[in-house]
């Protein structure tokens, strides 16, 4: 079980690189966005089942590896997984928007404004998740603005 939590924590094991884990989840997370099937756009009923799914197995996940010292180990990206397709939901899947929509999610979730730090305080695996889920938020508020404004 500690196999499978650790895989599904560390994002496929690219929150093991040993610089800027959550940098390279995150990016991680779009290449395989890109790579599946979603028909060029952020608004396919599998890409939001697959948010979900993952969603909802990184609490479970971050739970599992986390220990009272180390609340939110920094090898744990499935929440940069989540949080940054949230970002790119509903934006045409180009190289363009994924890489606004990565460096936004980063700034985010690195400043953590509008109270997502909040969420971060959160026990266990669901404040491990939420503040993530709370940048990719507003980074898909963001971004879809611009995109409907200006596109």
């Amino acid at each position: 079980m500690l196999l499978i939590a650790e895989t599904i924590a560390t994002g496929l094991g690219s929150g093991r690189w040993p610089i800027a884990p959550a940098t390279a989840g995150s990016a991680a997370a779009l290449l395989l966005y890109w790579a599946l099937p979603f028909n060029g756009e952020g608004d396919s009923p599998w890409f939001f089942l697959m948010i979900a799914a993952t969603a909802l197995a990184g609490v479970w996940a971050a739970n599992y590896v986390s220990t009272p010292k180390d609340p939110d180990p920094k090898r744990v990206v499935v929440d940069e997984w989540v949080g940054v397709w949230i970002t790119v939901a509903f934006l045409p899947a180009t190289w363009g928007w994924l890489l606004a929509g990565f460096f936004l999610f980063r700034l985010l979730d690195i400043a953590k404004p509008f109270g997502i730090r909040r969420l971060e305080k959160l026990h266990g695996g669901v404040g491990v998740m939420l503040d993530d889920i709370g940048a990719g938020i507003v980074g898909a508020i963001i971004l879809n603005a611009i995109h409907l404004i200006f596109f």
